[in-house]
């Protein structure tokens, strides 16, 4: 793995601080009516995002490719965040034209596959991409990420018996913010160690403690170069927490002050 070095730590800080803040902003622009339609956040997650670029090979060759709260990943991926800004303020020289706004958030050249609106809908499509690099042989991994809601879903278990069937260099990984919208990860299963799931297929799969840059850094780093050599795909739990509501509509009548706090 690439040295985490005091210049790593430094960027990794400046880059959080400079994703938060530009959510932030989002969130005024969001009340003042300039964004429109709905609104995901990514405060508290960052270390996720932080940790796995330290293991990526950037500038096309390893894909990323995730939900809607997918304001700040193409940004660390190189895209210039004027781009995307206006894309969210539904300008024609935003990522995809003003076309796709908060959720729909693409950058072919730099990599990055998406936001996507439908809940778990990226999962099978990662798999398919991941494909696509195994059958060009480029040597590039695709990141496929989706939270604890939608892991619940039917096509994360077909898309899991192919990646492992067909060997693929994918790494799927859960976002578990606490939350699906408002629902708590102990009201969707009779289980909270969503990694499991990964167990039924014999897939290399555990928990990674998500506030921690570095800890996402090394096991992001494992996963991907289990892909590069050909065995196959990992599936990572990132135990995170998102700060802010499921969306800026979420009135968060689901947690107490005292956990906000």
């Amino acid at each position: 793995m690439k040295p985490i070095t005091k210049e790593v730590y430094l960027k990794w800080y400046e880059d959080m601080q400079f994703w938060r803040k530009f959510e932030d902003k989002l969130a005024a622009l969001y009340i003042q009516q300039k964004v429109r339609g709905f609104l995901h956040l990514y405060n508290g997650q960052e270390a996720v995002l932080a940790g796995a670029l330290h293991a990526m090979e950037l500038g096309g060759k390893d894909k990323m490719i995730t939900a809607y709260r997918n304001h700040v990943q193409p940004i660390g991926m190189g895209v210039d965040p004027r781009a995307v800004m206006a894309e969210l303020l539904g300008k024609v020289t935003g990522t995809s034209k003003g076309m796709g706004g908060s959720m729909h958030i693409f950058s072919k050249e730099h990599g990055f596959y998406g936001g996507h609106g439908i809940v778990g809908a990226q999962i099978p499509v990662g798999a398919g991409m991941a494909f696509a690099d195994k059958y060009f042989e480029t040597g590039g991994v695709t990141l496929t990420y989706f939270g604890d809601g939608a892991a619940r879903q039917g096509s994360l278990h077909e898309a899991f018996n192919m990646a492992m069937l067909w060997k693929l260099p994918v790494v799927f990984i859960c976002e578990n913010n606490g939350y699906a919208m408002g629902t708590s990860v102990e009201r969707t299963a009779n289980h909270t160690d969503i990694w499991k799931l990964g167990l039924g297929y014999e897939m290399p799969c555990g928990p990674v403690d998500a506030m921690n840059p570095v800890k996402v850094a090394e096991a992001m780093h494992e996963a991907m170069e289990r892909a590069r050599r050909g065995e196959g795909p990992t599936f990572l739990e990132m135990k995170t927490y998102r700060y802010r509501g499921h969306s800026m509509s979420d009135a968060q009548h689901y947690r107490t002050k005292d956990e906000v706090e």
